[in-house]
């Protein structure tokens, strides 16, 4: 049985790059991922019997965590070679891949696309704001290299580990370090706001802001409200902000 070559994984890895490319309404990202798997797949199974089995088991639903991608069809490459030895029955990677796939879409969604990417783009507007210009420009260097340097690493201990990395994976807590990124935003939003808020700074217009976001987004959690609503109802408290202060004023005169 023929191994997989460095050659034949950098060619699976630069092509886990595309598999958005060819999203479609019945597999979404099915086929983009058999595009990445296939040269490993062909280096696997000579035969084009086994090759054609092999293909058709990732015809089904995929979609996860673009930053995911590399990591998972390690994984998978990983299990292929496994089935094309024999060492596992082909019947339960359907199983293992959906368990997978949805897990880590979850996780991503929320500590890449909930939390860190909104940190990265809120610290780069503040340094904007700042004038710093070229700062905002290496920081985002620094992310994107980064990013690269996680896609290699997942993709490599994908590959050699298989499920075994995700037992490592999940001792990271991305979902509770999620949390502590999403309060650094909160208090990055702040700053940005009192930056851009109109000098001098009327302490009862910002803090009512700041307590309005608050209590929104409060109410959103716990109740599931819609966002555009909440949205609309904050819109229309800043329309009508100065009723809103001549009315606190003649409440406090009436309880004075």
């Amino acid at each position: 049985m023929p191994n997989l070559d460095v050659k034949t994984l950098g060619q699976c890895f630069w092509r886990t790059y595309l598999i958005g490319s060819a999203f479609n309404t019945r597999g979404l990202q099915n086929i983009g991922l058999i595009y990445a798997l296939d040269p490993g797949l062909r280096i696997l199974y000579p035969d084009q019997k086994r090759l054609l089995k092999a293909r058709k088991r990732y015809l089904k639903l995929y979609n996860s965590h673009p930053f995911w991608a590399p990591l998972l069809v390690g994984i998978f490459l990983y299990l292929e070679n496994k089935i094309a030895r024999g060492l596992l029955p082909a019947n339960t990677l359907p199983k293992v891949k959906s368990t997978m796939v949805y897990t880590l879409s979850a996780i991503g969604d929320s500590f890449f696309g909930g939390s860190l990417l909104i940190t990265w783009s809120l610290s780069t507007i503040l340094f904007l704001f700042c004038g710093l210009t070229r700062v905002a420009v290496v920081w985002g260097i620094l992310w994107f290299v980064g990013l690269q340097f996680f896609k290699i690493y997942t993709f490599y201990k994908g590959f050699s580990e298989g499920l075994d990395f995700l037992g490592r994976l999940k001792s990271w807590d991305l979902i509770n370090l999620g949390r502590v990124f999403k309060t650094v935003n909160a208090l990055l939003l702040l700053i940005i706001w009192f930056i851009i808020w109109p000098k001098p700074v009327n302490w009862l217009q910002f803090n009512t802001l700041v307590l309005s976001v608050g209590v929104l987004a409060l109410i959103f959690s716990k109740f599931l409200c819609s966002r555009e609503f909440l949205a609309w109802l904050m819109f229309l408290g800043v329309l009508f902000w100065s009723w809103i202060v001549e009315f606190y004023q003649s409440l406090v005169h009436l309880l004075n």
